[in-house]
């Protein structure tokens, strides 16, 4: 498995497939080929199917400047990866000067078909969460001490980076009121849900403050705001809501905070090693599924839970999201990307009180379910992977409805 520094990146929202790894591609390719003096960039499959929505045009743009740029949106589907993108670099009579064709594969990451070159390398030993487990129980360690041994000092501090990135983008959303960008006049919630909580009894309080923080950062990512894939964009907002709830209600310190990020980045480590985050490839269980079991697994460690009890918390977290679809309304990450991640961060705190209450036994291992995680995602129609052709997306189009 790669390092957490490539999990948790920090970058441009709506979207990390859409919008994060579309910019750096650009980038990128203005800087292999200065010879250029403008690029035609042809989006294939799902970037450009809801690349207006994710502002994919708008990254691809920014990322070649000072260049001019001519974007084309193609249906077609390439075969490696739905999130294709063909670069062709023209020079002032209109002749070909350089080409090249990559893939957003989720979270901000590139991908060149065939080529093992553009893959950042491994570093972990461990590829499944059985192998950590066994790990845990021959060293007597906890998982986040798997990070540590692995990555080194170094890690903490960019693990301290990602939580202070996290809380600027929850209290930036809290801050904000007002309708987001994008055509639906959807109207920002974290606020009134935050002061609303505050004035509700216990049960319902929990309820409150962990949507309200999951929705500041969520909406602050809708509307292009710079938030930390956890795993993605479209799921920024599950595991720094939990997180920050359990800091408050338990008193944690950041130390506490930063070794639960690590555990819950073997966690979407072992998924994107083995099946997939990007919502084009899977649907959302890949994305706001993922986020639920790395917040889960996060919440269990805090609350005292052991390695085995962490792997269920973080097990259930991601079972209950199997079979979930990627439908953005408008290709915006708004509907139903938002709820989602306030509904994915109460059921984290609930799984991971769950497998408490138990000794975490149980049948079906972290591991089969994202085995059956990524055969559902194949087996999903193209319409519900992120192409805004299926699910809500279709119903409400044509209605006229604003939300």
């Amino acid at each position: 498995m790669q390092s957490l520094r490539e999990l948790y990146r920090y970058g441009m929202g709506p979207s990390s497939s859409h919008a994060m790894g579309p910019l750096l591609a650009a980038e990128t390719f203005r800087d292999r080929n200065p010879q250029a003096r403008r690029v035609r960039v042809t989006l294939y499959g799902s970037l450009s199917l809801t690349g207006r929505g994710h502002l994919t045009d708008k990254a691809v743009a920014e990322g070649l400047k000072p260049l001019e740029c001519e974007v084309v949106w193609s249906r077609e589907s390439l075969p490696f990866h739905p999130n294709g993108m063909l670069f062709e670099g023209l020079d002032q009579t209109g002749r070909s000067v350089g080409k090249w064709t990559v893939f957003s594969i989720g979270g901000g990451e590139l991908r060149e078909e065939g080529k093992a070159a553009a893959k950042a390398a491994d570093v972990y030993a461990h590829d499944f969460m059985a192998e950590m487990l066994d790990w845990a129980h021959r060293s007597g360690r906890p998982l986040w001490a798997l990070v540590e041994e692995t990555e080194g000092n170094a890690i903490w501090d960019h693990l301290a980076f990602v939580w202070d990135k996290m809380q600027q983008s929850l209290q930036t959303g809290l801050k904000t009121e007002g309708a987001l960008p994008g055509g639906l006049n959807l109207q920002r919630k974290a606020y009134s849900f935050l002061i609303r909580a505050k004035q509700l009894r216990k049960s319902i309080n929990r309820t409150g403050l962990l949507s309200s923080y999951a929705l500041a950062v969520s909406e602050h990512n809708a509307a292009g705001g710079f938030v930390i894939t956890a795993p993605t964009c479209g799921s920024c907002g599950v595991l720094p809501a939990v997180l920050k709830y359990l800091q408050k209600d338990m008193g944690l310190d950041d130390t506490a905070i930063h070794k639960a990020l690590a555990t819950a980045g073997l966690v979407g480590n072992v998924v994107k090693k083995n099946a997939s985050i990007s919502g084009a490839e899977v649907g959302c269980q890949g994305e706001v599924g993922a986020a639920c079991a790395m917040a889960a697994a996060a919440a269990a460690q805090l609350i005292g839970g052991t390695p085995q009890q962490v792997e269920y918390a973080a097990e259930m977290g991601l079972e209950h999201h199997l079979g979930l679809t990627c439908d953005p309304i408008l290709g915006l990450v708004q509907i139903p990307c938002i709820e989602r991640n306030a509904f994915a961060a109460i059921r984290a705190l609930a799984a991971a009180e769950y497998a408490l209450l138990s000794d975490g036994r149980h049948l079906i291992s972290f591991d089969q379910v994202v085995e059956a995680m990524q055969q559902t995602g194949h087996d999903l129609p193209q319409l519900y992977r992120e192409t805004a052709q299926g699910g809500l997306a279709k119903v409400f189009q044509g209605t006229g409805r604003t939300p």
